[in-house]
């Protein structure tokens, strides 16, 4: 591998490689294998790259049986996807790398020093981070101008904004070529032109949330009532606190406290609320309540 550069092309985007099976990682690479891309989920975890395979095959039989997704395309596509635990090995082959690993920077900053010293000198390297912008790894690679954030939202599969977010450094091809691979995996980009902490749409989100959390707290509405006002009355899909139930309470709390750290703005800092319920494990939906109860 050298250390030269080279502009990335969408025409060279054949091997794409996604880092981190969690739930992210394994919808973000089903859609890149729909969209015809070969595609390597590499995990430091053989169970969790197992589960990953069968959660994938379980949601493309369900589309199958519900006659959105045909039989032979299902097949391909899953068909496309490899699983490692090789990190070294897959980074050799990738022309185009998506990174879904933990929101830590530390582990973060260890995969871009690898794949800065092992993947191909003309791929684009990415990560799909909400909250840590993509100046933070290039530094690790030798490659700062082949670096961005690529950021999908929860569910992949199924949410078509993908936030492309540039550095001082990140090179217009880079920019090109991440734009076109989304429009490729049928997302509608968004462009981002210098980092911000939540960059669009957490930020908008966490606007809506804490005026949300604010009337409730100052008692001029109930929970009910405020997020049946954001359907009703704006055309949102799902209140304030259906969403942060979905999102997860635990996932809301982080962001924030990575945004106050950064910026400083006590209008950043976590909510107290938010924060009570976390530090109780209600998390929203995925542990059975939050705002809300859930039944199991």
């Amino acid at each position: 591998m050298t250390s030269e550069t080279s502009q990335p092309q969408i025409e060279n985007i054949r091997q794409v490689l996604v880092i981190g099976a969690g739930t992210m990682g394994r919808q973000i690479a089903m859609s890149a294998a729909l969209a015809g891309y070969p595609t390597t989920i590499q995990d430091i975890s053989a169970d969790m790259l197992a589960a990953a395979h069968a959660d994938l095959a379980q949601w493309a039989g369900v589309r199958v049986v519900k006659g959105k997704l045909d039989q032979a395309a299902a097949d391909a596509a899953l068909g496309r996807l490899a699983h490692t635990t090789k990190l070294e090995t897959a980074a050799v082959t990738a022309d185009f790398v998506i990174e879904a690993a933990t929101e830590r920077i530390d582990v973060k900053t260890r995969i871009f020093q690898t794949l800065g010293r092992l993947a191909p000198a003309h791929a684009v390297l990415s990560t799909n981070s909400s909250t840590l912008g993509s100046s933070k790894l290039a530094a690790a690679t030798p490659r700062p101008e082949n670096v961005c954030n690529m950021h999908f939202f929860n569910p992949a599969l199924v949410m078509k904004c993908v936030e492309v977010v540039r550095h001082e450094a990140t090179s217009q091809a880079t920019v090109d070529t991440t734009m076109e691979l989304a429009r490729r995996l049928g997302k509608k980009p968004v462009l981002i032109n210098r980092e911000i902490p939540g960059f669009i749409a957490n930020r908008l989100m966490r606007a809506v949330q804490r005026e949300a959390l604010a009337l409730r707290e100052a008692g001029v509405a109930s929970i009910e009532d405020i997020d049946s006002t954001a359907r009703t009355a704006l055309g949102h899909p799902m209140g304030p606190f259906e969403l942060m139930d979905m999102v997860g309470l635990d996932v809301i709390d982080f962001i924030a406290q990575v945004t106050h750290a950064e910026t400083g703005d006590p209008a950043d800092a976590p909510n107290p609320t938010v924060a009570d319920l976390v530090a109780q494990k209600r998390l929203g939906r995925k542990s059975g309540a939050g705002f809300y109860d859930y039944a199991p």
